[in-house]
């Protein structure tokens, strides 16, 4: 079953967030995952967004999903957006 990575982020260091940004490709390629959408304006249907960008990423199962996202090399390019951002970030299991 799919597992998505859901962020709702609020930047507050650009330059730092940069870094993250910078970086995170080379280490993203050697995971199954999947950018499904980075919104940095989400046509809010009702209430109001929480973040200023919102990212989801697909990846085939939670154990991949955590695979990455555990790794030491996330974790250490992870540093970079929680000291430029503040995030809300869960695991929603999709519906195959």
């Amino acid at each position: 079953m799919s597992s998505y990575f859901v962020a709702l982020i609020n930047i507050h260091d650009p330059v730092r967030y940069e870094q993250y940004l910078g970086g995170f490709d080379a280490v993203f390629e050697k995971f199954k995952g999947q950018v499904v959408s980075v919104e940095d304006n989400p046509k809010v249907l009702e209430g109001e967004w929480p973040a200023e960008r919102t990212v989801l990423i697909r990846f085939p199962n939670d154990q991949e999903l955590r695979r990455w996202y555990e790794s030491s090399e996330y974790q250490q390019l992870a540093r970079h957006r929680q000291e430029a951002s503040v995030a809300s970030i869960a695991i929603i299991s999709g519906r195959d």
